[in-house]
């Protein structure tokens, strides 16, 4: 976030977005910008020059006094609230955040998809932002402030290729020295033999070079807001069974649980962190449909995903974090009045447990949508919520699956409105027994131009062995203009 400290100022001040804004702090005898923002930065302006000249460029220039502290504050905010995309979350001073996002960018759609969600999310606060995802946090660090697109992924494997055009700036070192030899790209500097480079500049430059391309390890140390409900226990000798692990989490889940519970609030997510010898940590991340304080159904989540894990030398510590929480009502589990009292079935636990599996965008229930268009009349639905009180026509059967996008087949029929006779698809032919239709959909004008005059015609049929399918051709069977008369499978009966 290369603006942070004046996004921050600006969104309490209420500046105008085109009136240039700067903050100033001294260094040593000088008076210099600490920051600036985008206007300001077109203008000429850049943090590190001189009060008086950045006035002279910009007569009635409007100097905030820098505020360190508070902009240190915002960031560790900001680092807090990225949570929300990862367990491993770490301020990186002055205007960065790192989150490692190791096995939870597909819970967003992918790593592209999580980039893009996080400047939006930003860009809603005001705070321009650059992302990128890499294998290292070098190479992240490095790509989100020099790379040449605002969301940036570094393929795996591709480290190397992508760092070689960037300035040597990018590793995090001061590039004086190395440029008054002529090195002033991350390439030049990897070609270079390594003993010579360490014997003249000494073992940093090497250290931040390894970093970047993954052969020395860089951890990252998490930051934890301090309301956050969590419990952690470290261990005298190091773990390293599935068994341990389990038990380890039976105790952090009881205390967490039991934090919940004096709070009345429910776990939504949690994350689990396994903190290895070597510095590094594992992480796992679950969810809830609904707010849950369930110790033993919670833990178990855990348990099915202990596979996952991988120990390596050992872990000497866990830490269970409960970054998203609702309130939760207190129950009554103990008494029960009457047997006969009929009590709604609670499905939250297997719908938790299905998405803990097969990943939560599998889990859901579809709701109708007001359309005649087959692959328009659905929408899909948390497998939990309100009810939607809308509903499919009844006197207008549908398949229980749709194909998208329909498939073509090869169909004899007389036309107008007859059904087919037979019809070939993925090279099986089909004679058809039975069939219903045509029911005619037209097209939705207001949507698409192209849907002015266009219709379909359906049918529903059934073959020789008694399977059902949706057939529909395009266009009524006479008119040209209302389609090309090819026939399409798009369900199963």
């Amino acid at each position: 976030m290369p603006h942070l400290a004046t996004d921050r100022i600006r969104a309490s001040t209420g500046a105008p977005d085109d009136t240039p804004l700067v903050t100033a702090s001294h260094d040593g005898r000088r008076r210099v910008l600490a920051a600036v923002d985008v206007t300001a930065f077109r203008l000429g302006l850049h943090p590190g020059m001189a009060v008086a000249q950045a006035q002279s460029l910009v007569p009635g220039l409007v100097i905030h006094a820098a505020a360190l502290d508070d902009d240190a504050a915002a960031l560790r905010r900001l680092a807090g609230w990225c949570l929300r995309y990862a367990p491993l979350v770490a301020p990186d001073p002055p205007d960065g955040v790192f989150i490692d996002v190791t096995g939870a960018a597909h819970l967003l759609g992918g790593e592209s998809a999580v980039l893009h969600d996080v400047l939006g999310r930003l860009l809603a606060q005001n705070i321009g932002g650059r992302t990128a995802i890499a294998d290292t946090p070098g190479a992240a660090h490095a790509a989100a402030r020099f790379g040449s697109r605002d969301a940036m992924v570094i393929p795996v494997g591709g480290i190397a290729t992508a760092l070689a055009d960037f300035p040597v700036a990018a590793l995090r070192l001061d590039a004086t020295p190395l440029r008054r030899l002529g090195i002033e790209r991350v390439g030049q500097l990897t070609a270079m033999p390594r003993a010579p480079l360490v014997r003249r500049f000494g073992q940093h430059i090497a250290t931040r070079l390894d970093q970047a391309l993954g052969a020395v390890f860089e951890p990252i140390v998490p930051v934890f807001p301090p309301e956050l409900i969590q419990a952690r226990l470290t261990f005298i000798e190091p773990l390293l069974t599935a068994e341990a692990f389990s038990s380890v989490i039976g105790r952090l889940m009881r205390a967490v649980c039991t934090d919940l519970e004096e709070t009345g609030q429910g776990a939504r997510r949690l994350d689990l962190l396994f903190e290895r010898v070597d510095g590094s940590v594992q992480t796992l991340r679950v969810g809830s449909a609904r707010p849950s304080r369930d110790a033993r159904h919670l833990a178990r989540m855990f348990d099915e995903r202990l596979e996952r894990v991988d120990p390596g030398l050992g872990v000497e510590a866990m830490r269970l974090t409960v970054p998203h929480i609702d309130a939760l009502a207190y129950a009554q589990t103990a008494v029960r009045l009457r047997d006969t009292d009929a009590r709604e079935v609670d499905i939250a636990p297997l719908i938790d447990r299905l998405a803990n599996r097969l990943g939560a965008a599998r889990v859901y229930r579809v709701a109708p949508v007001e359309s005649d268009v087959p692959e328009r009349s659905v929408r899909r639905m948390p497998p939990i919520g309100s009810t939607d009180p809308g509903s499919w026509p009844a006197n207008l059967p549908r398949p229980v699956r749709l194909l998208d996008p329909p498939q073509r087949v090869e169909a004899m029929a007389l036309l107008p409105d007859h059904p087919p006779l037979a019809f070939v698809w993925r090279r099986v032919r089909h004679r058809v027994r039975h069939a219903d239709g045509p029911e005619r959909i037209a097209g939705e004008w207001w949507k698409r131009d192209g849907e002015m005059r266009s219709v379909r015609d359906y049918f529903q049929v059934e073959d020789e062995i008694g399977r059902r399918f949706w057939l529909f051709r395009r266009g009524d069977g006479q008119d040209g203009q209302t389609g090309d008369m090819s026939w399409y499978l798009h369900g199963f009966f």
